[in-house]
């Protein structure tokens, strides 16, 4: 930010949370090295217990239902617009992004607030200036025919006008173990330098 204020940073974790988890391992390295002194930081764990998209959340959204059912929505969309900078931590579960991802991904991505419709297609909203998807694999290479989890988070992050995003993977960790954690680091400082 030019103001001299600090950036607002919001990191989301959807992985289960275990001592072992390498895609928060290196969330923690990439938060150590991102946020500086005057930022601020939110942290949301996808695993508080984040409910699915209901009738009544339906209702609220679009057909003037009572607003109360969008509360927790409104306070999640809030956050997201607040923020400058995006970190979802999200691990490949059987190809794809956690379930706990998906919710609040669910909850965010709400027409009128971080996007909206136009006769040309729909616009995004938010103002992020950088998204990073850390994730990681025991086997499941990112990138290819069988990643559907960054590349879920690609489309529907740009869906809401987030257009510049870092992949951060350690991917192939059965085979590659550490050598795929240690490339992953290092792309976070690639990523960094060139910013």
């Amino acid at each position: 930010m030019d103001d001299g204020r600090g950036r607002a940073v919001l990191r989301i974790d959807s992985g289960a949370d275990h001592p072992d988890s390498v895609s928060r391992r290196l969330a923690d390295a990439l938060m150590a090295r991102l946020v500086g002194p005057d930022d601020t930081v939110v942290q949301r764990t996808a695993l508080e217990g984040l409910p699915v998209v209901t009738g009544a959340w339906v209702a609220a959204s679009f057909a003037g239902g009572d607003p109360a059912a969008l509360a927790l929505s409104d306070v999640l969309v809030d956050e997201l617009l607040e923020a400058d900078e995006l970190v979802l931590v999200a691990p490949v579960y059987n190809l794809g992004t956690p379930a706990a991802m998906k919710a609040w991904i669910d909850q965010v991505v709400r027409a009128g607030r971080t996007f909206r419709f136009t006769a040309e297609g729909p616009v995004g909203l938010t103002s992020i200036q950088r998204a990073w998807i850390v994730t990681a694999s025991s086997s499941t290479p990112v990138g290819s025919p069988f990643d559907f989890n960054t590349t879920y988070l690609r489309a529907i992050l740009g869906f809401i006008g987030i257009d510049h995003i870092e992949v951060i993977a350690a991917d192939m960790l059965q085979s590659q173990g550490e050598g795929a954690v240690q490339r992953a680091v290092d792309a976070i400082d690639t990523a960094l330098a060139a910013a």
